[in-house]
């Protein structure tokens, strides 16, 4: 994948610090965060990336049900931010922010990939074959249960997969998830239910015993 930006000097990497997830923010850190961001502080950039770098991939890895792709699209997030910080609103809301470019990143991979190839492998697997380690994901989903959870997860349309992610497992709101792919509120709200009935009717299928939330297969 080309890309048309670099990290700056001092910047880390995507892929090479093991981070903490965090689903919530202070708002005064976070608009702090957000005007050291506009003015090019490296600092901060690199405290956002801390704060979201496993949660973004975890987000693309479900979506895209590809390790190498998700990592790809991860790396174009970052690059995205490192472009775009200086013209960030002054109330950007980071989390959704992220969530908006990996997902657009991940439509546009989509399309091309459906230009490349007349039968798209994307939906195939949980993970590529010959994948270099353990996922983040499979360290946590270890049990049967939770694997379970991830492969009915995986098989759902990529619109109620979406919605599940950013509603339940990220926990937004409707409307702000529902800016993230450009669709109404009421909309997303039948996604997410939707996608909330097909999920148990296929854990009920298969025959695995259902979480108590869906939030379980959060990292």
């Amino acid at each position: 994948m080309m890309y048309n930006a670099r990290v700056p000097e001092n910047v880390t990497p995507s892929r090479s610090r093991d981070v903490r997830v965090i689903t919530t923010m202070d708002r005064e850190f976070e608009l702090r965060l957000v005007h050291r961001l506009r003015t090019g502080d490296t600092e901060a950039f690199n405290a956002v990336h801390d704060a979201f770098s496993r949660r973004i991939f975890n987000f693309l890895a479900r979506l895209s049900n590809r390790r190498d792709v998700a990592e790809d699209l991860l790396e174009e997030t970052w690059l995205r931010l490192v472009v775009h910080a200086p013209r960030l609103r002054s109330d950007t809301r980071l989390g959704p922010w992220l969530l908006t470019v990996a997902r657009n990143l991940h439509t546009s991979y989509c399309r091309s990939r459906l230009l490349e190839e007349s039968h798209s492998e994307t939906l195939l697997g949980l993970w590529p074959n010959g994948r270099p380690g353990p996922s983040p994901l499979e360290c946590v989903e270890a049990d049967e249960t939770q694997r379970r959870v991830a492969m009915v997860l995986a098989s759902l349309p990529i619109a109620y997969r979406e919605a599940l992610l950013l509603v339940v497992i990220e926990g937004l709101r409707h409307s702000e998830a529902a800016e993230i792919c450009g669709i109404s509120t009421d909309a997303m709200r039948q996604r997410v239910s939707r996608g909330r009935a097909l999920f148990a009717r296929h854990m009920k299928d298969g025959a695995a015993p259902a979480p108590a939330s869906l939030k379980e297969v959060a990292i």
